[in-house]
């Protein structure tokens, strides 16, 4: 979750009860569903609230509001207020209660009035300037680093030596632990088969999975192509320990 609450006062408006903050983001968002588009702004917030993940919040004059449709749907939020509903029709299709707004905030939160919120995969495809973004908003306070690093790493599976290499790439994500990334060529790939398995990740794109024949499944994954954050790390193999890899960095057995 984001660390932007205590590590961007400066630049951030926060409401009363000290549980929810909004940004600028001068990235250009756009939203689109139905062949259309529905959101094109360079002048959203991110909204950063205790205990959830960032969200784009979108100037109502730059939503297209020619493709809504009011709803009767009404959620409360102790944090924010009453939200009032609308669902987008486009393109010969609709999605149901897509976006929300808070038209009256409490007396101790910030005034939403003026913007809406979109449920992510409630349309087709989110942009921010021309790189299309997955699964949720990038949380600025997020940092992808990529290093090529000499450290021994050896990969077992039981006494078995599975993976060895001093040209592992070594990458830190904010608020994760390290992952060692192993070349292919230093890889015994032979006992590996690719499974049907993905995962995606707004900072390093769409991992696939490889299982053990006749053994652990989706014991280790790969990004056959990464966002530019994670280059570098394209079709190197990281394990999970808790999956019944043992790694062994420089003689130190690691945990996930």
């Amino acid at each position: 979750m984001s660390r932007a609450l205590s590590h961007a006062k400066a630049v951030q408006s926060t409401a009363g009860n000290g549980t929810v903050a909004t940004e600028p983001n001068p990235r250009r968002i756009r939203a689109y569903f139905g062949g259309e588009v529905i959101v094109d702004t360079t002048e959203s917030v991110y909204l950063f609230e205790q205990d959830h993940l960032p969200a784009y919040y979108i100037p109502w004059t730059d939503v297209r509001q020619d493709f809504l449709r009011e709803s009767d749907t009404t959620t409360v939020c102790p944090r924010k207020g009453t939200a009032t509903y609308h669902t987008i029709d486009a393109g010969g299709k609709s999605s149901v209660d897509a976006l929300w707004t808070y038209p009256q905030a409490l007396a101790d939160a910030l005034d939403l009035s003026e913007y809406v919120s979109f449920y992510w995969d409630r349309v087709d495809a989110w942009f921010e300037e021309d790189e299309q973004v997955f699964v949720h908003p990038r949380d600025p306070y997020v940092r992808v680093d990529v290093l090529p690093t000499s450290r021994h790493v050896q990969v077992y599976l039981g006494d078995v030596l599975v993976a060895e290499t001093r040209s592992a790439k070594l990458l830190f994500e904010t608020g994760l632990p390290p992952r060692y990334y192993i070349p292919r060529i230093d890889v015994m790939n032979s006992l590996f088969t690719e499974s049907a398995t993905t995962t995606a990740c707004p900072y390093k794109g769409t991992a696939s999975y490889v299982s053990v024949l006749s053994g652990p499944q989706d014991i280790a994954w790969f990004y056959p192509q990464t966002m530019v954050a994670a280059s570098g790390i394209e079709n190197h193999l990281s394990f999970y320990s808790a999956r019944g890899a043992r790694i062994v960095v420089d003689g130190v057995v690691l945990d996930d």
